[in-house]
């Protein structure tokens, strides 16, 4: 199983985070990479609560509450080659957390990111609806103040870890008439009253999803982050600063498929000689390796930038999701293809990449949002 190479991205990263690479690809080549895919949904459920506790109790769940995002995304890179629903344990402790340690509320830090972190407790992020994907102003799910609580109702769609998370992250307004600028943003324990888990949705790779009801669900004052109608911004903020990580997802999802692809080729042997003397898969080959090289370059850039304290990593961080998944899925498809056969075998790496990478593409802002943004980026810095 390949680990993070650091050879291409070597300008971006310092000693510490080249040494880091070749730790975090070997604990999930040893630890991850060997353990089967779970055969249902709630066997997907019980191996994610598994992974959480894992990664928490190894520690690679510590470069989340540093932010220190190009450690979290050598860490997505290796998770993700060695098992995309050990990757998405990952991400979801990342995006139920980051709202949480990006405010100011330290009793919620304290109570529920230090438990995330330390791999005790499974976050959710609760913010799709039926009406509210990529339009995430459209939130309908209310909140309003009654007291000493607000009163959330209600409900959430494609919610990952929907149903086993002991928090989430809801957004939902309080204020419907200020459009985006009336969203706040709470963290709900998953006990609270009037809080509902309707049903697992289930996807063709094992991933943990479901829709959430709030029916006069009661949530404290102090369990808000931040003021009233900041929701949506820390939402933009958690999203902005993430958004690479998913890149690096996608970009070990590549490479596994890139490399399963690679010892196929040698190994397969077709009138007479290896697929790899052919020059059609070595043109896929080829393809395949500057789409990888290319994708980790442009999300270790937003990365770093990030760490560099760079205030707003938008463009940096929408052309790295974009063009990284969108080249996964080609490698991941050019994979099958050389494999064959083999390549769409339920039991083969290559398949469970194939089933995975899809939703890449989708997730925490489409393709097609995050074209918008850098047009609009780019139309805005011509001065038009």
């Amino acid at each position: 199983m390949p680990i993070p190479d650091p050879r291409p991205i070597r300008a971006l990263l310092d000693d510490r985070l080249a040494a880091l690479a070749a730790e975090v690809g070997a604990f999930a080549a040893r630890e991850i990479a060997p353990r089967p895919e779970p055969a249902d949904d709630a066997a997907a459920r019980r191996e994610a609560r598994a992974f959480a506790a894992q990664l928490g109790a190894s520690g690679w769940l510590e470069s989340i509450r540093r932010r220190d995002w190009r450690a979290c995304c050598l860490v997505r890179e290796a998770l993700g080659a060695a098992s995309p629903l050990a990757d998405a344990v990952f991400a979801l402790q990342g995006l139920g957390a980051l709202p949480i340690l990006m405010s100011d509320n330290a009793p919620m830090r304290d109570r529920w990111a230090a438990e995330a972190i330390a791999g005790r407790a499974i976050g959710g992020f609760a913010m799709t609806e039926a009406e509210a994907g990529s339009d995430v102003a459209a939130i309908a799910t209310m909140a309003r103040r009654d007291g000493t609580s607000y009163v959330l109702n209600g409900s959430k769609r494609f919610i990952s870890n929907a149903g086993i998370a002991d928090f989430y992250t809801v957004f939902a307004s309080t204020d419907p008439k200020a459009g985006a600028k009336g969203i706040s943003c709470f963290v709900v324990p998953a006990d609270a009253p009037g809080l509902r888990f309707v049903g697992a949705q289930v996807m063709s790779a094992a991933h943990p999803l479901g829709e959430l009801a709030f029916e006069n669900c009661r949530v404290p004052v102090e369990n808000r982050l931040g003021d009233e109608g900041r929701g949506f911004a820390l939402g933009m903020k958690t999203l902005d600063r993430w958004r690479a990580t998913v890149g690096a997802a996608a970009c070990g999802m590549a490479a596994r498929a890139l490399a399963e692809a690679l010892a196929h080729a040698r190994a397969r042997r077709q009138f007479g000689k290896p697929l790899a003397e052919f020059q059609l898969v070595q043109e896929k080959l080829a393809r395949m390796a500057m789409d990888l090289t290319a994708a980790r370059l442009l999300v270790y850039r937003a990365a770093w930038a990030a760490d560099g304290g760079a205030e707003r990593v938008t463009l940096e961080a929408a052309m790295a999701k974009a063009f990284a998944t969108e080249a996964a899925q080609r490698v991941v498809d050019d994979a099958v293809q050389i494999l064959g056969g083999a390549g769409v075998l339920a039991s083969h790496p290559v398949d469970r990449l194939y089933r995975s990478v899809r939703a890449l593409r989708i997730y925490e802002g489409t393709t097609e949002i995050q074209h918008l943004v850098i047009a609009g980026q780019l139309i805005q810095d011509s001065g038009a």
